[in-house]
C-alpha cells in the first residue's frame, strides 16, 4: 500500500508542477487556458475557481489515470475561435511567447528539483561517514593503493578538490567519474594523526555501461567501513549450525585478519571451492573472550556463479553523520546537484544513442513505483531526494528533441526562428508519427527492463 500511495503522490506532484509551468506562463502571456488536467481518462474531480485573471475561465480536472497531464489552450488549429478572442489564441502569439510557454513545463520540473534538494540540505540527512571498507581484491581501488580504513576528506578532478560530506557523496562522485571516464583524485586523512595525502583513483579505466553494483565491484569501493560483527542469525542457517551468535566480533578467518564488515562478506562469498563449501576456522571475540569456531557456509547461486552464505546479518551499522547546510549554501548545493544530475542524464542518454551505455539504464513506471515505496519507507528526506531525481529526469526527458515532447516543439520554433517559416502540416504529421513510434519503443524497452529487474 505504501508503494502505491508513494507512487501516486510522486506522479501527481511531478505532473502537476510540469503542467503548472505551462499554465502559469501561458496566463502571463495572455493566452486563454481552457483546461488544466492532471491525469487522463474519466474525470474524477473538477472545479472552476471563481476568482481568475480577466479573460480566464480555466477548468481544473483530475483524471483517473495519473500517467500524464495536459494544459488545453485556446487555439485556432483545434477549434473555432471567436474573432474577439483571437488575440488570446496560442497559435497567434509571438514566437518567443510560444517557446516560453512550451519550455516552462520542463523548467518547472528542474526548479522543483532545486527546491527539493535545497529542502533536504536544510533539513539534513543521516549518511555513513566517508571511511572506506577494504576494497574488493584485484580491483582498481586496491591497485591504486587503498587498503581499507582510509577517511576521504576531499575529492575532485584536475586538481580541484571539494569537501566530501559522506560516503554517499563519494559514491556520487565516483559514479560521475566512471561514466565520464575520468580519474578521481582523493584526499585521504589516515588514522593516527598522519598528514593528509592524495591518491588518484583511475576510473578512466572502468569499462562500465551501467551505473550498477557491478560497476562498483570493478572500482572496488562498495561500502563504508563497518565493524566485522555478526547480527541476527537465521535459525537453521550455516551460521546457526556453526554456533555463531549475535554480537560476535570476527577477528580472523583462517590466516586472514578481518578488519571490516565488507571484507568479511567478501570472504564468506568466496568460501566455495569447485561449487562446494569450504570449512573455515573463525577466530571471534564474544563477551571479552576469544574463541574459535569452524564454519561451513551454505552455497547459493548468484547468476552463473556460486557463492557462500551463512544466513546472518554481517557487519555492524556504519558510523553515521548528519549532512546539513545553511540557507545560502543549501540553496547553492541544490542548484549544483540539479545541474550535475541533469548533465549526467543528458550524457547517459547520448551514450545510449551511440551504444556506449546500455539500454538497461532506461527505467519505467514499475521501477519508479518500486523506488517510490522504498524511499518513502526510509523517511521524508529520502523520499524528497527520490522526487528530486525523478523531477530532473522528467524535465530533461521532455527537453529531448522528439516531436511528441516539449523539446520537439522547441525544435519547430527554432526552425521557424531561423527560416521565418513554420513547419508545414504535412511534415508536422510525419514528425509526430515518427516521434510516437520512437517513444513507444523507448517505453517498451523501459517496461522490459522493469520486469527483468523485478524478476531478477
Amino acid at each position: 500500500m505504501l508503494t502505491v500511495v508513494a507512487f501516486i503522490v510522486a506522479l501527481g506532484v511531478l505532473i502537476a508542477v510540469h503542467e503548472y509551468g505551462h499554465y502559469r506562463v501561458a496566463v502571463a502571456c495572455g493566452v486563454k487556458v481552457l483546461r488544466f488536467s492532471v491525469g487522463f481518462g474519466k474525470t474524477l474531480y473538477r472545479w472552476q475557481p471563481k476568482r481568475q485573471r480577466p479573460g480566464q475561465q480555466t477548468e481544473f480536472v483530475i483524471g483517473m489515470f495519473p500517467l500524464g497531464g495536459y494544459v488545453k489552450m485556446l487555439d485556432e488549429r483545434e477549434g473555432v475561435v471567436a474573432p474577439e478572442e483571437r488575440h488570446r489564441a496560442f497559435n497567434v502569439q509571438p514566437l518567443r511567447s510560444r517557446a516560453a510557454i512550451v519550455a516552462a513545463g520542463p523548467i518547472a520540473n528542474l526548479l522543483l528539483a532545486v527546491a527539493l534538494y535545497t529542502v533536504v540540505n536544510w533539513i539534513g540527512v543521516q549518511e555513513p561517514v566517508a571511511t572506506l571498507a577494504r576494497p574488493v581484491p584485484a580491483s582498481l581501488a586496491e591497485q591504486a593503493g587503498l587498503r581499507g580504513g582510509e577517511h576521504i576528506t576531499r575529492a575532485g578532478f584536475d586538481g580541484e578538490l571539494d569537501t566530501v560530506d559522506s560516503f554517499e557523496d563519494l559514491r556520487w562522485r565516483m559514479t560521475r567519474a566512471a561514466l565520464d571516464r575520468r580519474d578521481l583524485t582523493l584526499e585521504i586523512s589516515d588514522e593516527g594523526g598522519k598528514p593528509a595525502r592524495e591518491l588518484v583513483l583511475p576510473l578512466s579505466r572502468v569499462e562500465a555501461k551501467d551505473a550498477d553494483a557491478q560497476m562498483f565491484r570493478k572500482i572496488g569501493v562498495i561500502a563504508p567501513l563497518t565493524r566485522p560483527e555478526i547480527g541476527d542469525v537465521v535459525a537453521g542457517s550455516a551460521g546457526d549450525r556453526a554456533g555463531l551468535k549475535k554480537g560476535d566480533l570476527v577477528r580472523s578467518i583462517g590466516t586472514a585478519a578481518i578488519v571490516d564488515g565488507q571484507q568479511l562478506r567478501e570472504v564468506i562469498r568466496a568460501s566455495v571451492d569447485d561449487g562446494k563449501p569450504k570449512m573455515q576456522a573463525w577466530a571471534i571475540e564474544r563477551g571479552g573472550r576469544s574463541i574459535s569456531i569452524d564454519v561451513v557456509p551454505d552455497v547459493r547461486d548468484e547468476g552463473t556463479a556460486k557463492v557462500g552464505r551463512i544466513g546472518a546479518y554481517v557487519g555492524a551499522p556504519p558510523v553515521m553523520v548528519t549532512v546539513r547546510q545553511g540557507p545560502i549554501m543549501g540553496l547553492w548545493r541544490g542548484v549544483v546537484r540539479t545541474w550535475e544530475v541533469s548533465a549526467l542524464t543528458v550524457r547517459m542518454m547520448g551514450k545510449m544513442v551511440i551504444g556506449e551505455a546500455s539500454l538497461k539504464n532506461l527505467s519505467g513506471p514499475l521501477t519508479i513505483a518500486d523506488y517510490a515505496g522504498k524511499s518513502a519507507s526510509m523517511g521524508l528526506t529520502q523520499y524528497l531526494i527520490f522526487l528530486a531525481l525523478i523531477s530532473v529526469s522528467l524535465g530533461v526527458l521532455n527537453l529531448m528533441p522528439l516531436p511528441v515532447l516539449d523539446g520537439g516543439h522547441l525544435m519547430y520554433y527554432l526552425w521557424e526562428g531561423l527560416t521565418g517559416k513554420s513547419v508545414s502540416d504535412a511534415w508536422m504529421e510525419r514528425f509526430q508519427r515518427g516521434g510516437v513510434a520512437l517513444l513507444l519503443v523507448m517505453m517498451s524497452i523501459a517496461l522490459f527492463n522493469d520486469v527483468n529487474r523485478l524478476l531478477g
